[in-house]
């Protein structure tokens, strides 16, 4: 049954994105910054009950909801766990951010590539070359798949019911809002307050993320240049310890940049002061924007292997 929840909520999403699905990340976020303001007291066992005190109501409640729909009937459960799945998961979002970039590409406009850019993943981007465009975007793209589809398809196939998506989700939004100041960002007292206080969620999402991004990266390797990935996989991702989203996200971006051939990181424009340097990850030359579409289509081929497993799973676990 998991199989179809997730055909069924991947569907779903690629028709209509769930309309709600910021609004309820905002207000999970506003629930973390009131557990925030009432348990940070610099001590290590309260930043531990508020992980605990943030994470227990969203599963244990997904997952009661689970149990009690499929007690009155297992289509219900079913439906629950598809709505939830469906609601948590977001490969639409990447892939119509890079058409609205293609599009600007096309059209030779980069001020309206780099806006794009601007509204989907941040920062500064007015002095960006189209190179620095499309490697950002790749970057954003690989971490958001990843993110908001592999880690959380594997939970919710791990776990019992829909228990495993939620778990994942709020524990990635917890460990990005209590992460503190971010690379490149003023490094503040209250930045630093706040960066021990979410020391205990970034260590679960790093326990949770250990298997499914090696996994991740792994499928990146198949479905592309097997080779150059399995080679900067080796050599590259601790070069990336310093940067946002440290080993692990350097681990994905250069099976990633491997898989496609390009050379990503380096160099990126600050709006104060010189370029701040970052490691470089992958082989090749620097991305272009004619590569944008060949990320997008890197992360299908890597889905459609993931769901090809889990059918094959399913079926094994079917056969008398």
């Amino acid at each position: 049954m998991s199989f179809l929840a997730i055909l069924i909520a991947l569907g779903l999403e690629q028709w209509r994105a769930f309309r709600w699905r910021e609004t309820a990340a905002r207000a999970y976020v506003r629930y973390a910054r009131n557990l925030e303001r009432k348990l940070n007291g610099g001590r290590p066992d309260q930043a531990l009950l508020a992980v605990v005190a943030a994470l227990a109501p969203a599963v244990l409640g997904a997952l009661a909801i689970h149990f009690a729909a499929a007690a009155i009937h297992p289509l219900l459960g079913f439906a629950w766990s598809v709505l939830v799945l469906y609601g948590v998961t977001g490969l639409r979002r990447f892939s119509h951010a890079v058409s609205a970039l293609v599009e600007a590409m096309n059209g030779n406009d980069l001020p309206a590539a780099r806006r794009a850019l601007a509204a989907w993943r941040g920062g500064y981007t007015v002095e960006l070359s189209s190179h620095e465009v499309a490697g950002l975007a790749i970057e954003r793209g690989l971490v958001d798949a990843y993110r908001h589809v592999f880690a959380v398809l594997f939970w919710f196939v791990l776990l019992p019911g829909p228990a495993g998506a939620v778990l994942y989700w709020c524990t990635h939004l917890l460990a990005r809002e209590w992460a503190g100041a971010a690379p490149g960002e003023e490094d503040t007292p209250h930045a630093r307050a706040r960066a021990r206080f979410g020391e205990p969620a970034r260590v679960l999402q790093d326990a949770l993320d250990w298997i499914p991004v090696r996994l991740t990266a792994l499928s990146f390797a198949i479905v592309g240049d097997f080779e150059d990935a399995a080679y900067c996989w080796r050599m590259q991702p601790e070069t990336w310890k310093d940067e946002e989203g440290g080993v692990t996200m350097g681990l994905l971006l250069a099976s990633g940049a491997g898989a496609l051939g390009v050379t990503l990181g380096g160099p990126l424009a600050m709006p104060i002061g010189p370029p701040r340097l970052r490691p470089a990850l992958g082989l090749g030359d620097v991305a272009e924007p004619e590569q944008l579409p060949s990320a997008v289509g890197l992360v299908w081929r890597a889905l459609v292997l993931w769901l090809l497993v889990i059918l094959l799973v399913t079926l094994a676990n079917l056969a008398p």
